[in-house]
C-alpha cells in the first residue's frame, strides 16, 4: 500500500492552508505489494481479533499508547480496554504482526457458506464477448489477445466465449467439436432476449475448464467470422436495398451474460471477469447509441462540442454496471476502432463494475494481445473496501477514482475489482478552524484500512501424474491491510512548501480538472488550472515578500513566476503548461477525439503519481552511445536537443517510448540499438513494470518522419494551439502568468 501526501508537513491551521495556495490530500495505491519506500507490510492472521477503538472505530497499531490493562488510541485519544485474549497476545509483542509494524496485512476467517456448508468455491471464471459485427482485422487481433489470455490464465480456471451482432451466440467448447448456439436479439431498444440464456445452454456447459480445454478453445476461436451484411440487413428486417442499420446488439448481449453468470455467483465463483471486445459503436437492441451526435450539427447549433460529447446520452450502460455488480461480474472493455464510439456512454460499464476500459485506434500496431497477458498475469483482489480515518483535527474532503460510496458509511468505498497499480485520492479540510494545535503536541495521523480477497490457487501436488486438478481446488482468502501514518505540522509557510510533492499535487489536480470538464466543459477544467497556478504564484511572492507596493499598486518586474527559491515547487508550471498541452485539456477543434479524451480521463484517474508525471510532462533522456547515457533529464524543447550535442535521445511518455537518433548523429552507432546495450536494458525494465504496454517506436531524424517525437517537445508550443502570438511555448506562458498574477493582486 504506497501512501503519498501533497505536503509531507501539514499546513497547521485552515488560514495556512488558504494562505499557501496548496492543495492538501493524499493519493493510496491500496493493493501494492510494497509501501512508496520499497517496505512490505508484516503480515499476520487473526485481523479479526485486531483490537478497535470503542470511540472512532480505528484500529490498534503501533502509534497506540498500550498500558497493562487498557490503550490510548493514536487517532482520537479515547481510552480502550483489552480483553484477557489480547493482553496475553501482546506480552509477546514479537508474535503479533501489529506490535512490529505500523503496516500490516492481516488473514479474516474464512466466511462460511448460508447453509452451513464450506466457504464459496472460487474458481477463477473468464468470459470472452466478441463483437462479430466487424473486420476480419479486428477477429484476428481478438483471437491473438485470447490466445495470449489463454496462456495467462491459472490452471482451475473456467473459459467461456460468446459472441454478439444481432444475435447472442454461446460456445461449448467441451465436447469434441466446437458447438454454437444462436439466439436472435430484438432489434427494438426496449427489447430483452425472448429466452433465458440458461435455458439455451447451461451455463457449467458454456465454462470449460482451460487445462482440459484449451486446444478446443482455439478452436473455436479460429472458426469466428464477421457476420456478412446480407445477414445483418435480413435481421433487422429490411429489404435488400434499404440502407443498412449495423447489428451490433451490445448491451442486450451484456446484460443477457450478466444475468447468465450471476446464477453460480458465491457458488461456483467470487469474481466473474468479461473481456467485451468491441470494433464500434452498439447501435441495436437495447442500449443503442445514436452517434450522430458527433456530427456537423453543434457547430451550426452554437453548442460547445467539448461539453457536448462528454456526458453519456443514456444512463443504461450505468444502470447494467449496477447489475454487473449484483451479479459478481467486472467487465473489461477493449475498443478497437477510430469512429466515434461514445466511450463517454460506456465507459460506466467497465469502470463502474471495476474493469478497465482501452482503446486502441487501429489494428496494424495494436497492443491488445500484450495487453491482455499482461492484465490477466498480475495479481488482483477484489470484494474491496477502502475506508480512511483521520486524527480528530481534520476529516477527508472529496474521493476521487474508481470507486463508488458506501451507501451509509462516510469515508468508506467500495472496490469490485482492484490490481497492484489502481490508485485513489482524497483532499482534506480540517474539522474546524482550530486547526492543530500551536504546542504541536497534537501529530497528524491518516489511517488506511482495505479489506479485500483474494483467490489463491491450489498447492502444486508432488506426484506428477498428469492428473487434472478438480475445480474445487481453489480458495478464497480475504484479508485485512492497515497503514498508520503520523506526519509534523508546518511551523510556517516556506515549511510548507518546502515539504511538497509536486507529482501528488499533480495528481490531486489532474482528479479535480477531470469532474470539472465532466461538469461544465473543457474549458472551465483549462480556466481552474490556470487559475489555480495564478493564485498559487501570487502567494508565493506575497510570502516572499517578492512583491513590492508603492502608493498601494504592486509593481510587476519583481514577481517570480519560476520559484527560484522553492526547488519543491519548481516543476509546477511546467507541469501545468504540459496539462493545458495535454489531449485530456485541448480543444475539440485541435483535432481531440471525443473517444480519445474520454479514454485519457479513465487512465490518469487510476494512475500512481510517478506515471502520472510521465503521461503529462514525458521524460527526455539522451545517451552518447547505447551503452552510455548522457544526461539524466531534459526539457522538451527543440532547443535543449541543439544544445546538448547528443547523438541518442529517449523519450518515455507513459504509453509511448521513442528511440530518436537525430540527423547529425554518426552514422556508425548501430540502428536501431542492439538488444544487450544499456538503452534496450533500460526499456525493457520500463515496459515490465508498466500497467499497460506502452508502444515502442524507433526514428532516425534525416530518413524517418519525425513529426510523433517533435510534438512531444511542448515548450514551444503555443499554450492554447491557436499559435497566434508571436513568441511561442513555455516563454510566453510565463508572461502571461506574471500578468494574471498583478491582475490578481490588484
Amino acid at each position: 500500500m504506497a501512501v503519498r501526501t501533497t505536503v509531507s508537513r501539514f499546513p497547521i491551521d485552515p488560514d495556512a492552508r488558504e494562505g499557501s495556495g496548496l492543495l492538501w490530500g493524499v493519493t493510496v495505491t491500496p493493493f501494492a505489494a510494497v509501501d512508496e519506500n520499497g517496505q512490505s507490510p508484516a503480515y499476520g492472521s487473526g485481523g479479526d481479533l485486531l483490537p478497535r477503538c470503542e470511540n472512532c472505530y480505528a484500529y490498534f497499531n503501533t502509534f497506540c499508547e498500550l498500558e497493562q490493562w487498557s490503550w490510548s488510541c493514536s487517532l482520537c485519544g479515547s481510552l480502550n480496554g483489552l480483553s484477557s485474549d489480547a493482553i496475553e497476545r501482546y506480552s509477546r509483542p514479537q508474535s503479533c504482526a501489529e506490535m512490529m509494524s505500523s503496516f500490516v496485512d492481516l488473514e479474516l476467517p474464512q466466511e462460511e457458506s448460508l447453509d452451513g456448508g464450506a466457504a464459496v468455491q472460487a474458481c477463477p471464471v473468464y468470459v470472452a464477448a466478441v463483437d462479430l459485427s466487424s473486420s476480419e482485422e479486428f477477429l484476428e487481433l481478438t483471437k491473438s489477445a485470447l490466445l495470449a489470455a489463454l496462456e495467462a490464465l491459472a490452471p482451475g480456471s473456467l473459459f467461456g466465449l460468446a459472441t454478439f451482432s444481432h444475435k447472442l451466440g454461446l460456445y461449448d467448447v467441451q465436447g469434441p467439436i466446437p458447438v454454437v448456439k444462436n439466439v436472435f436479439i430484438p432489434p427494438d431498444a426496449e427489447g430483452t432476449l425472448p429466452i433465458e440464456l440458461e435455458d439455451v445452454m447451461p451455463l457449467l456447459q458454456f465454462l470449460a475448464p482451460v487445462e482440459t480445454c484449451k486446444d478446443r478453445i482455439a478452436s473455436a476461436l479460429e472458426t469466428l467470422r464477421p457476420t456478412s451484411s446480407w445477414e445483418r440487413t435480413t435481421a433487422a428486417g429490411q429489404g435488400l436495398d434499404s440502407v443498412l442499420l449495423g447489428g451490433r446488439g451490445f448491451g442486450v448481449a451484456m446484460e443477457a451474460l450478466c444475468n447468465y453468470l450471476g446464477s453460480e455467483y458465491g457458488n461456483t465463483f467470487a469474481l466473474a471477469r468479461v473481456f467485451a471486445f468491441l470494433s464500434g459503436p452498439p447501435d441495436f437492441g437495447a442500449g443503442q447509441l445514436d452517434t450522430r451526435r458527433y456530427g456537423e450539427q453543434y457547430a451550426s447549433k452554437g453548442e460547445d462540442a467539448d461539453r457536448a460529447l462528454l456526458p453519456e446520452q443514456t444512463p443504461f450502460y450505468k444502470d447494467l454496471a449496477a447489475v454487473a455488480v449484483q451479479a459478481g461480474v467486472c467487465v473489461d472493455i477493449f475498443a478497437v476502432t477510430n469512429e466515434y464510439t461514445d466511450l463517454a456512454s460506456l465507459k460506466f460499464l467497465s469502470i463502474e463494475s471495476g474493469g478497465s476500459l482501452f482503446l486502441y485506434t487501429s489494428t496494424e500496431d495494436s497492443t491488445l494481445p500484450q495487453d491482455m497477458y499482461r492484465m490477466l498475469s498480475r495479481p488482483y483482489a477484489f470484494g474491496c473496501v477502502l475506508r480512511m480515518r483521520t486524527s480528530t483535527e481534520f476529516k477527508p474532503g472529496n474521493s476521487y477514482g474508481h470507486f463508488f460510496p458506501d451507501p451509509q458509511y462516510e469515508n468508506v468505498q467500495h472496490i469490485i475489482c482492484c490490481d497492484s497499480y489502481a490508485t485513489y485520492a482524497y483532499d482534506f479540510v480540517f474539522e474546524n478552524n482550530v486547526g492543530f494545535s500551536r504546542t504541536l503536541s497534537d501529530v497528524p495521523t491518516i489511517q488506511i484500512a482495505f479489506q479485500y480477497a483474494v483467490v489463491v490457487p491450489p498447492q502444486e501436488l508432488p506426484d506428477s501424474e498428469g492428473v487434472s486438478t478438480s475445480r474445487t481446488t481453489h480458495s478464497l482468502k480475504r484479508r485485512l491491510r492497515i497503514r498508520t501514518l503520523q506526519f509534523g505540522v508546518a511551523k510556517n509557510i516556506h515549511e510548507l512548501y518546502d515539504s511538497c510533492d509536486p507529482e501528488v499535487m499533480l495528481s490531486l489536480l489532474v482528479h479535480k480538472v477531470i469532474l470539472a470538464s465532466l461538469e461544465e466543459g473543457v474549458r472551465e477544467g483549462r480556466i481552474l488550472l490556470q487559475e489555480w497556478l495564478v493564485i498559487l504564484t501570487a502567494q508565493y511572492n506575497d510570502a516572499h515578500k517578492l512583491i513590492q507596493y508603492s502608493n498601494g499598486s504592486s509593481i510587476g518586474s519583481q514577481i517570480d513566476v519560476a520559484f527560484s527559491q522553492c526547488p519543491q515547487l519548481q516543476p509546477l508550471p511546467r507541469l501545468i503548461f504540459a496539462l493545458l498541452r495535454n489531449p485530456l485539456l485541448r480543444f475539440h477543434e485541435e483535432g481531440v477525439h471525443p473517444d480519445y479524451r474520454i479514454y485519457l480521463q479513465c487512465l490518469f484517474s487510476v494512475l500512481e503519481p510517478s506515471s502520472l508525471h510521465r503521461a503529462v510532462y514525458p521524460v527526455l533522456t539522451s545517451y552518447a552511445t547505447p551503452d552510455k547515457q548522457a544526461y539524466p533529464r531534459h526539457s522538451l524543447s527543440r532547443a535543449a536537443l541543439i544544445t546538448s550535442g547528443s547523438p541518442i535521445f529517449f523519450l518515455d511518455a507513459f504509453t509511448i517510448l521513442i528511440v530518436f537518433y537525430s540527423s547529425t548523429a554518426d552514422p556508425t552507432l548501430p540502428f536501431p540499438p542492439p538488444h544487450d546495450c544499456l538503452l534496450r536494458t533500460t526499456i525493457n525494465k520500463l515496459k515490465q513494470e508498466r500497467c499497460i504496454t506502452p508502444k515502442l517506436i524507433f526514428i532516425r531524424g534525416g530518413h524517418d518522419d519525425a513529426s510523433i517525437f517533435e510534438n512531444f517537445l511542448i515548450e514551444e508550443q503555443d499554450v492554447d494551439g491557436s499559435g497566434l502570438t508571436s513568441v511561442m511555448g513555455f516563454v510566453s506562458f510565463f508572461e502571461d502568468i506574471t500578468q494574471k498574477v498583478l491582475e490578481f493582486i490588484k
